[in-house]
């Protein structure tokens, strides 16, 4: 018995711990504590991110109506000139002087540059010398043919009274006739001579580049020394224009219909134009004509827009838009509240609704929409005038949320 007991005792005291089976499991914990408190870390730190992270939008203006009358419907085009020339010299030869620059206001015939004309000037100078020659002939061919006729009146008196034979008289009428024709050739050589002066000073006329109107140098397109051609010539060493000449009072606008709408637009229409330049500034204008063709490629028709005043502001190749207006008589429904364009307006739960940034945040606005103007759409209800509506940007936009609005 005693031994029994004694070899259990020597057995429980043996039992240890193994130091380093203690620290592998002290430092198995703190690792699983330092992986979860970093990924708490990271996830706090991606919602901070995510939940400050404001979303683009593309914004326009909602537009009101103008006073005593209505758009039928919007377009945009650009300004555009009813005279616009490039002018070009109509001979190939090297340019001596330029005497125009950009924005420079140049008279009907004014110079615009000159060519170097010393090979016109030494044809001139050889078809004048010719026309000299040729005319110099005439005085003593017209003298032998006086002296021919007077000798021939002679003979023929002669041979009347029986003094000479019908031989002589045949010789001297022959003299006669001889030098009235040298004459008569020597007058077209001076003739021809003449026109060939006139040919050579063409040409050299030629040599002189002028305005063919009055207007405005919107380009410089040649310099000295250069080589200009009437014909393009290729390597890009000719040029084929001096300078380009616009002139101002035939400014108007141009733009694209669609042909779905073209029968809202007739000649004579008032026209209410906005300059993308001066998007405050609305400009009265006239319907001037309707181009009696369309575009098969973009199924538009091409409409010319005058404008009532003209302004200097008003430059070439400005993009513009434009509202075609009619009488508020003709309105067959609710004046509405504002214009803004089809994009803006979108469908959700059954209802049309449109995002106004205000403060940098969205307020979603549930709409009552009236008539659809080409790009724009009437807001009889829910956006006045003057406010920013959404018209682009990512989807599942929401109330509230924070946006940055684009500029370009």
């Amino acid at each position: 018995m005693g031994d029994n007991s004694g070899e259990k005792r020597a057995d429980l005291s043996a039992l240890r711990i193994d130091p380093s089976d203690r620290e592998a499991s002290g430092h198995g914990r703190r690792r699983w504590f330092i992986w979860g408190g970093s990924a708490l870390a990271v996830l706090l730190v991606l919602l901070l991110v995510m939940g400050g992270r404001k979303t683009d939008v593309q914004v326009a203006q909602a537009r009101a109506e103008t006073a005593g009358a209505f758009t039928v419907l919007n377009a945009s085009g650009y300004v555009t000139p009813r005279r616009r020339a490039t002018v070009a010299a109509k001979i190939t030869g090297r340019v001596k002087d330029v005497l125009v620059d950009e924005g420079m206001h140049v008279q009907e015939g004014q110079i615009l540059a000159t060519l170097d004309d010393s090979d016109a000037r030494a044809a001139y100078a050889a078809a004048r010398a010719g026309r000299d020659v040729a005319r110099a002939a005439v005085p003593g061919l017209a003298a032998n043919l006086k002296d021919a006729e007077a000798t021939l009146t002679r003979t023929r008196a002669l041979q009347k009274d029986g003094y000479t034979d019908e031989q002589t008289l045949d010789n001297a009428q022959a003299s006669r006739d001889s030098l009235k024709a040298q004459l008569d050739v020597a007058r077209r050589q001076v003739a021809q001579a003449e026109a060939q002066m006139n040919v050579a000073q063409r040409d050299l006329d030629n040599c002189v580049i002028r305005s063919p109107f009055a207007g405005i140098a919107v380009s410089k397109d040649a310099q000295p020394g250069e080589m200009v051609s009437p014909i393009s010539a290729g390597g890009g060493f000719t040029r084929t224009g001096i300078s380009t000449i616009v002139d101002m009072a035939s400014l108007e606008i141009e733009v694209d219909v669609n042909e779905s709408y073209i029968a809202k637009v007739v000649p004579g229409q008032k026209v209410e134009a906005t300059l993308d330049a001066y998007p405050d500034w609305r400009i009265p204008a006239t319907v001037r004509t309707i181009i009696p063709t369309a575009d098969r490629q973009k199924a538009t028709v091409k409409v010319r827009i005058s404008f009532d005043h003209l302004d200097p502001k008003i430059l070439p190749d400005m993009g513009v838009k434009v509202a075609f207006l009619s009488d508020e008589k003709d309105r067959r429904g609710p004046a509405p509240q504002s214009l803004v364009p089809r994009e803006a307006v979108r469908e959700a739960d059954g209802q049309n609704v449109a995002f106004v940034v205000k403060d940098g945040r969205l307020q979603r606005r549930t709409v009552t929409l009236g008539e659809t103007r080409g790009t724009d759409v009437e807001i009889l209800k829910g956006i006045a005038p003057g406010e920013s509506v959404v018209t682009g940007g990512p989807g599942g936009l929401k109330d509230g949320q924070k946006v940055v609005v684009k500029t370009s």
